[in-house]
């Protein structure tokens, strides 16, 4: 690879180092600079291919995989890209347990990159023999020569991001970002990047974004797991309906709770302000943003950084798409359907 030219020996080399982007627009009026670690400038699309070649990588070096295997996993459709991608590029077979609650966009991306992909109905119980997790369990002890990712609860999930993307963030801030805004799924992000943070200051202040539906907020309160606290939600990647251990709850400060319609209202909002074509989950993100600022969480002098995980072009069937939002209420006198588009006849 010839760094000077920008020429590199596969598309695995441009994982990592992606932008931090003052945001401006949407957050007019607000107190405080607020900065997105946009992830989609990953070759993915998104912040889990630094998990998915970190823990190859590292099964790799412990002999664990070898060429020709099998690798399984779970995914909302992000994670199973970015593993799909490395898979490809180092000669393995890849198979992936999705939830039915994954877009169609992301599941026709995964066959598109040469996975074979199992779609599971998202809302059964987690030890449901039906549920992408227990699928990918079956799937990896009836597969010889595989191994299971397992991205829940693998503490590498949390140090690819505590080794990558959290020294990114302090540097890329020279060491001044006094909040960090990010969801919380499998919680490997949020917690690897909290990790390295308060190492260098304990005083950031590392919010969580959590979904109504999900357990994480009042798991992080109680040290409690609610069951009835589970519901069906829209939002892919935020949320669960179990405990990962790829969660340090402890160097989380606080969760804040968002809906699906205020976050994909507010996708859509920064795809259109910002100019930046974001996910649904980021949306989500930006919408904690919102909430804590008429909360009064930030002072003039903060520097905020807020993590986008993915790219929107995920979502063309969902939040971006007229149809789907108003199918699913999403739309009213506030928001009305999209009349951007004349057909000339």
């Amino acid at each position: 690879m010839d760094k000077n030219k920008n020429v590199f020996d596969n598309v695995l080399q441009l994982i990592g180092s992606t932008p931090l982007i003052k945001l401006n627009k949407m957050t007019a009026g607000f107190k405080g600079k607020f900065y997105a670690k946009v992830e989609a400038f990953n070759p993915g699309h998104s912040s889990k291919d630094r998990i998915a070649l970190h823990i190859i990588e590292e099964a790799e070096r412990q002999g664990i995989l070898r060429p020709g295997d099998t690798i399984i996993e779970t995914t909302s459709g992000n994670t199973g890209f970015s593993i799909a991608m490395v898979s490809i590029i180092k000669g393995y077979e890849c198979i992936l347990a999705v939830s039915s609650k994954s877009s169609a966009d992301k599941i026709d991306m995964l066959r598109s990159m040469g996975a074979k992909v199992y779609v599971c109905p998202a809302h059964v119980n987690a030890d449901d023999p039906r549920s992408y997790y227990q699928v990918a369990k079956r799937l990896h002890e009836e597969i010889k020569g595989s191994i299971y990712i397992n991205q829940y609860f693998n503490q590498l999930n949390i140090d690819a991001h505590y080794n990558s993307t959290g020294p990114e963030i302090w540097n890329q801030t020279n060491g001044e970002i006094t909040h960090l805004v990010a969801c919380s799924g499998t919680g490997g992000t949020i917690s690897g990047i909290a990790k390295y943070l308060k190492e260098q200051n304990p005083n950031v202040k590392i919010i969580g974004v959590d979904a109504y539906g999900s357990v994480l907020q009042k798991y992080h309160e109680t040290r409690e797991f609610d069951e009835k606290e589970i519901y069906p939600y829209r939002i892919e990647g935020l949320g669960k309906n179990l405990i990962p251990t790829a969660t340090d709850f402890d160097v989380i400060d606080r969760f804040i709770k968002v809906t699906d319609e205020e976050s994909a209202h507010t996708a859509r909002e920064v795809s259109n302000t910002e100019g930046l074509f974001v996910g649904y989950t980021s949306g989500a993100a930006m919408q904690a943003v919102k909430q804590l600022n008429e909360e009064g969480e930030f002072k003039p002098t903060d520097k905020i950084v807020i993590v986008f995980p993915d790219h929107g072009s995920r979502y063309m069937s969902k939040v971006y798409s007229d149809k789907w939002m108003e199918d699913q209420g999403f739309f009213d006198s506030k928001n009305e359907v999209s009349t951007t588009i004349q057909y000339i006849k």
